[in-house]
């Protein structure tokens, strides 16, 4: 038993040394993370090992525990203690479920919490609130295919197609090739769930029972490299060898899986990965991890990892004919920021991604001397509804931004609304809408 709570009051010191800051528990891994695989086979371990340098351990160094998907990452303290991190990376499902079985102590998620997972931890605290649901990378699904293969672009509804079995051949989607060959990932992994909700399921689908499927990212991407008929969908670092696909949505332009589509979350298939962390019973090396993520130094690594990696910078976007003629001038005068601020479902509330996002953007706003009527908010809405309401909201969710902005000392140069236009998504579903509806920020 570890008795952190007691190690934290000064309590219980013969059983623990220190790593900086941290207790080091007598036995056993001072820190155990369980859940996707997009995030434990590479991002999770280097992102303990930055944690544990940057708490002056020595030796910090990766060791194979001879199961598969399973690595531990050691480190030593300047007395000679050695201190353990278990990583588990067998799918986001078995990362929640460890939760439940008080097996980990940090769950990693490629998608976010159903609410049927939430009410059965629900003993551990709110996992929905903004200290437990920490947005750490982006990631965008990539439909990767052989090298060779002429395709270049796919729209969500053909992609259901072709993953239900319904398109058997290349020619039903307009190219050549004969016989598809579908590569999936596994049952409990987040890639698959995020797969399904945004493609599958929208169309009343379900995945072909005859496709390959793997518990392993890199596995999976070199198949389909390998197969000229292969297809398969996988996170942005494990596209390796193989032929990533622009995609559309709905009405969007195609898109693809570029780190500025991405970063935004306007590439269709994007998505946020997640720590889990218990809001009771907290292991204090996991709040530890989630604040070192979250830091410069984290987000550094997520970058370096193939991950979107949250730090906003500016951007400049090429004007062109499909832009209404207010959003081309400001293209032409101005930079977007790399980030949009997202809502939660049915309102103008901020979600708690924007939460974090606002202290990212406040700090560029004052480190590049744009406090004074140098950023213009502009809000995109959906078409739902009718068009005069879209064009209302999409400004009440940018007012909504400019209210947090405006707290924190920013005089903004305009707040600008343009309803329905320019989606990134169908409109025919939520998860289309809650995309569309979107605030974006621009600095002069």
């Amino acid at each position: 038993m570890r008795l952190w709570l007691g190690v934290l009051m000064g309590l219980c010191l013969p059983l623990a040394t220190w790593a900086g800051s941290l207790p080091v528990p007598e036995r056993g891994p001072a820190l155990r993370i369980q859940g996707s695989n997009t995030i434990g086979a590479a991002l999770g371990p280097a992102l303990v090992k930055g944690l544990m340098e940057d708490q002056g351990l020595l030796k910090v160094s990766a060791e194979i525990t001879g199961r598969d998907n399973e690595q531990r990452i050691v480190g030593q303290t300047r007395d000679g203690r050695r201190v353990e991190v278990d990583i588990a990376a067998h799918g986001s499902s078995t990362g929640f479920a460890a939760l439940k079985q008080a097996s980990t102590d940090l769950a990693a998620a490629s998608r976010p919490i159903k609410d049927s997972e939430l009410k059965e931890l629900s003993a551990l605290g709110d996992l929905k609130s903004p200290t437990a649901e920490q947005v750490i990378a982006i990631d965008g699904l990539a439909i990767i295919l052989h090298p060779q293969n002429p395709l270049r672009q796919l729209d969500t509804v053909q992609l259901a197609k072709i993953f239900s079995g319904e398109a058997k051949t290349w020619e039903a989607v307009g190219s050549v090739g004969g016989p598809i060959h579908l590569y999936a990932r596994d049952e409990q992994s987040g890639t698959y769930d995020t797969f399904k909700e945004l493609v599958l399921s929208r169309q009343g689908k379900r995945l072909d029972p005859t496709a390959r499927r793997f518990e392993s990212s890199e596995q999976l991407s070199d198949a389909v490299s390998q197969d000229p008929q292969g297809i398969g969908f996988i996170g942005l670092p494990y596209v390796r060898q193989a032929k990533a696909l622009a995609i559309v949505d709905g009405d969007s332009q195609p898109m693809l899986p570029l780190n500025t589509l991405i970063a935004t979350e306007d590439y269709p298939l994007s998505r946020r990965l997640f720590f889990y962390l218990p809001p009771w019973d907290q292991n204090p090396w996991a709040q530890a991890l989630v604040d070192f993520t979250q830091s410069d130094k984290g987000q550094a690594i997520v970058a370096t990892n193939g991950f979107i990696a949250q730090t906003v910078r500016a951007m400049s976007v090429t004007p062109n004919a499909l832009m209404p003629e207010g959003y081309q001038a400001l293209s032409r005068h101005a930079q977007r920021l790399s980030v949009n601020f997202r809502f939660e479902e049915g309102s103008a509330s901020l979600d708690n991604k924007a939460h974090q996002d606002l202290g990212r953007v406040l700090d560029y706003i004052k480190q590049h001397g744009k406090l004074d009527r140098r950023v213009t908010l502009v809000g995109f809405g959906d078409a739902k509804d009718d068009p005069a309401r879209a064009d209302l909201l999409s400004k009440l969710r940018a007012m909504a931004v400019r209210r947090e902005l405006v707290k924190n000392g920013v005089t903004l140069r305009e707040v600008r609304g343009f309803g329905a236009l320019m989606p990134v998504a169908a409109n025919s579903e939520d998860e289309g809408r809650i995309r569309n509806r979107r605030v974006e920020v621009w600095v002069y």
